[in-house]
C-alpha cells in the first residue's frame, strides 16, 4: 500500500480542482497512482470542478444562522453577483450557515468535512460548481455562543454583500441588538473600543499624524499636543463604543447599549471579497476572445 502523504493530495487537488478529501479518497483508491486517480475523479463526476479551479471568486454573499445560544456568520464566494440569485446557490448558503451554526466546526478544514445528510459540505460544494457552472468556496465563518441573559445581533445587506454578528451582554433585547449590528455594517468600526486597538495600528497611525504636523511646520514644542488630540480623535472614530450611533447622533453605540442595559463585548462584520482580487473585466477582449472560438 502506497503512503498518501499531504504533498500527494495537495498535488491532485491542484489538478483537478476537487476537494481535499476526495483527493485523499481517489489517492488511496488507486494505491497512490496520480494518473489512475485524475481518471477515477473523472469519472465520478468530480474532476470537471478543476476547470472553475483557477479562477478568481470574489463576488458572493455573507448569511447567518441562529441556532439557541449559538450564532454563525459566513462568507460564501462565488465568481459573478449573478449567481447569488440563483436559487441552488442560495440554498447551498443557508445550510452552509445551519450546519455550522449547528456543529461549531474549529477551522475551515473541519467545516469542509461536515457531514450533511450523508454528504459531506465539501462535496456539496463541488456539486454546487458542477451545476451551476462557477467557482463557489466557503471563504470564512464566525461562530458566537452566548448566555440567556444576552443577545446577538445580526445583519445582513440586502445583497448579501455585507454581513454583520455581534454580541451584545446584559440585554436579551435582540431589537437594540440589531441596530448595533446595522451601525456596524454601515460605519466599519475596526475595534469595540480604544483599549482592543492594537499597538502596531496605534503606532503606525502616531508616525503618520507626526509626519503631517511637521510638514504642516508646526514647532516641534507644540507637535507633541496636537498629535494627543489627533490619536484621541483617530481612537473615537475607530472604536465602536465611542462612535456617533446612527439612528441618534447625540449619544454613541456605547452609550445607547448602557442606556438599554447592555454592553458591546465583541462583533464581526465580513465585507463580500475583502481582501481578496477581483477579476476585471475587459469587455472587447471578452468579445475577441468569443470570436475566435
Amino acid at each position: 500500500m502506497a503512503e498518501i502523504t499531504a504533498k500527494l493530495v495537495k498535488e491532485l487537488r491542484d489538478m483537478t480542482g476537487v476537494g481535499m478529501m476526495d483527493a485523499k479518497k481517489a489517492l488511496v483508491e488507486v494505491d497512490g497512482d496520480m494518473d489512475k486517480a485524475v481518471d477515477f475523479l473523472r469519472e465520478k463526476g468530480l474532476a470537471s470542478a478543476g476547470k472553475k479551479a483557477d479562477r478568481i471568486a470574489a463576488e458572493g454573499t455573507t448569511a447567518f444562522y441562529v441556532d439557541g445560544n449559538t450564532a454563525a456568520l459566513i462568507e460564501v464566494n462565488a465568481e459573478t453577483d449573478f449567481v447569488t440569485r440563483n436559487d441552488q446557490f442560495k440554498e447551498l448558503v443557508e445550510t452552509l450557515a445551519e450546519t455550522i451554526a449547528k456543529t461549531q466546526p474549529a477551522d475551515l478544514e473541519a467545516a469542509l468535512a461536515l457531514d450533511v445528510n450523508g454528504e459531506t459540505v465539501e462535496n456539496l460544494i463541488i456539486n454546487a460548481i458542477n451545476t451551476i457552472g462557477e467557482k463557489i468556496s466557503l471563504r470564512r465563518f464566525e461562530i458566537y455562543t452566548k448566555t440567556d441573559n444576552d443577545a446577538f445581533g445580526t445583519y445582513v445587506h440586502t445583497d448579501g454583500s455585507i454581513g454583520v454578528l455581534t454580541l451584545i451582554e446584559g440585554t436579551t433585547d435582540e431589537v437594540v441588538a440589531k441596530d448595533i449590528a446595522m451601525h456596524i455594517a454601515a460605519m466599519n468600526p475596526k475595534y469595540v473600543s480604544r483599549e482592543d486597538v492594537s499597538e502596531e495600528d496605534y503606532a503606525h497611525e502616531e508616525k503618520i499624524q507626526t509626519e503631517i504636523a511637521l510638514n504642516e511646520g508646526k514647532p516641534a514644542e507644540i507637535v507633541e499636543k496636537m498629535i494627543k488630540g489627533r490619536m484621541n480623535k483617530y481612537l473615537a472614530e475607530i472604536s465602536l463604543t465611542e462612535q456617533p450611533f446612527v439612528k441618534d447622533g447625540d449619544q454613541t453605540v456605547g452609550q445607547y447599549a448602557s442606556a438599554k442595559g447592555g454592553k458591546v463585548v465583541k462583533f464581526t462584520r465580513f465585507l463580500v471579497g475583502e481582501g481578496m482580487e477581483k477579476r476585471q473585466e475587459n469587455f472587447a477582449d471578452e468579445v475577441a476572445a468569443q470570436m475566435k472560438k
